[in-house]
């Protein structure tokens, strides 16, 4: 085994079950609460036969995002969800030697992508959980080739601005390729887009990644896309896998890409019951419980009081429920919680509230 792959710690997903083997309402993934557009479940029905090879190049799909996104379909590319892709960006870009940039608290999977090309992962100091410019742009170097941003973050919900982020790309060397994480923007207002489709439209160094799997409701199908200049996308396309998309996940995501009515229904149920539970949460600020602000479909929530992290988990499994707690990522203080349905949320905060006035 390479040392750099040795180095690496497997990525660990959200759990479904209690200690105890009880299947828990699992808040832990970011899964949409709504499940799937009608329209995409019908699609998979009507998918081909799985004895014939998908479109290698996702065709159908690649025009529908193209079309409803207004990007040129030449300048997408398709992966296994976005994760795929995001590896891919920095196994093309970035190898023994170089250094990979993002911020700390940031997603996970940016360390396994740095690693498993043999490259150093750099973590640039945080801004009160959130992305800091300008110490990002303070961590780079010569060494520097990636420089990979979610927006918003998973997992604090931080949400960097359109100014912001075209501040941080214009303090960029122009060899260093930006990475922007867009998974969960679909749950972002329109009217407050980051503004990252144009920037990779209108530089070479800007490449924007998307997934299915939040807020389509399409997280088991794993499809994800990238767009950028046509030099990074022929080059996620000589290392991808082939085949990588599957017949019924590109018929899937084809007709969900068009039912842009489900994904508003996503955005406003997550904005309503986002901000709900965000109260309820702030209720309890006096005995120590913090919600970091969210553009996401989850809530961080902070145990700084007599309630700590690990036994608000045991708690909530014990009242039915998993929620992600994150040690490994620096957040011991930290569980994130998925935007449910209005009964799951209301359960979760009731739960909260009992077993922090337990523990004062």
């Amino acid at each position: 085994m390479k040392p750099w792959i040795e180095a690496i710690h497997a990525y660990v997903p959200g759990r479904s079950k209690a200690a105890d083997g009880r299947a828990l309402v699992k808040l832990s993934a970011n899964e949409n609460p709504l499940g799937t557009s009608p329209a995409a479940l019908a699609a998979r029905a009507e998918a081909v036969v799985p004895a014939l090879y998908p479109d290698p190049d996702s065709h159908a799909l690649r025009e529908a995002l193209a079309e409803v996104h207004g990007l040129d379909p030449a300048r997408i590319v398709c992966g296994t969800g976005s994760g795929e892709l995001l590896t891919l960006a920095a196994s093309a870009f970035a190898g023994p030697g170089d250094e990979v940039l993002y911020v700390r608290y940031g997603f996970s999977l940016y360390e396994i992508a740095a690693r498993r090309c043999g490259a150093t992962p750099v973590e640039a100091p945080d801004a009160d959980y959130g992305t800091d410019v300008d110490a990002l742009l303070a961590r780079v170097g010569d060494k520097t080739n990636v420089v990979f941003l979610a927006n918003p973050n998973n997992p604090t919900g931080s949400f960097l601005p359109r100014g912001e982020l075209a501040r941080l790309h214009a303090g960029l060397p122009g060899n260093v390729l930006l990475v922007l994480d867009q998974a969960y923007a679909e749950y972002v207002a329109p009217e407050d887009d980051d503004g990252g489709f144009a920037l990779a439209e209108a530089h070479e160094n800007v490449l924007v990644a998307r997934t299915f799997s939040k807020a389509y409701g399409l997280a088991g199908e794993r499809v994800g896309w990238a767009t950028g200049a046509p030099g990074l996308i022929a080059a996620l396309n000589r290392i991808r896998g082939p085949f990588n998309v599957n017949n019924a996940a590109q018929a899937v995501a084809t007709a969900a890409v068009r039912d842009q009515g489900f994904v508003a229904h996503a955005r406003e149920h997550n904005r309503t019951e986002r901000a709900r539970f965000v109260e309820s949460i702030e209720s309890l600020g006096n005995l120590g419980l913090r919600a970091l602000p969210s553009e996401a479909n989850f809530v961080l929530v902070l145990f700084e009081g007599a309630l700590t992290a690990e036994a608000a988990l045991r708690g909530l499994a014990d009242a039915g429920y998993a929620v992600r707690h994150l040690p490994g990522q620096g957040l011991p203080q930290g569980l994130r919680i998925t935007i449910g349905t209005r009964a799951q949320m209301d359960a979760v905060a009731a739960t909260l509230r009992r077993l922090a006035e337990a523990a004062r």
